[in-house]
């Protein structure tokens, strides 16, 4: 019976050197396919353009003898991809708040530049209005914005919301 089976200690070895040679040659493939930048292109980067930082200055609300239904604002692209609008919110310090969120200005802010942003507000505009009551924020009656502090919100067409402040 045991020149039948042989010995079983030679295939043993032999599985055991072939073994390590596929291990071998796979690691070779890997440092091989690593120093040449292979892997590299195969993995995924990660996207490093941003819309943003948008930073603001110079804002006003007319000057408190006029009536009007706009602010403006300097706004800067701080970030690598162009900024488009498509919508802004403007509140007041008790909650009430005109909104064109259909806002269709094909303006663009290029990175690192500045736009004076001209924003309207009112029924006639394109905008609407939520909040408890009209005379404590702009509206066709009053003609203009009452003295006080503002918060601006623009969305962007990637979605994004960026806030600021503005003040009479």
């Amino acid at each position: 019976m045991r020149k039948i089976t042989g010995n079983k200690k030679g295939i043993d070895t032999i599985l055991a050197a072939l073994l390590m040679v596929v291990i071998v040659v796979v690691a070779a493939v890997m440092v091989y396919a690593w120093s040449t930048g292979l892997l590299g292109t195969l993995l995924v980067n990660p996207n490093n353009n941003k819309e943003g930082p948008l930073l603001a200055d110079n804002s006003a609300i007319c000057a408190s003898s006029q009536t009007c239904n706009y602010l403006t604002i300097n706004i800067r692209n701080a970030g690598s991809l162009a900024v488009t609008f498509s919508s802004y919110y403007i509140t007041d310090s008790s909650g009430n708040q005109w909104a064109n969120t259909a806002y269709n200005n094909s303006t663009s802010i290029a990175p690192n530049s500045v736009i004076v942003f001209t924003i309207y507000v009112g029924s006639g505009k394109g905008c609407t209005y939520s909040g408890a009551t009209s005379g404590n924020f702009y509206n066709g009656n009053n003609g203009g914005f009452p003295s006080g502090s503002y918060t601006l919100k623009v969305v962007t067409a990637r979605n994004n919301p960026f806030t600021f402040t503005v003040s009479k």
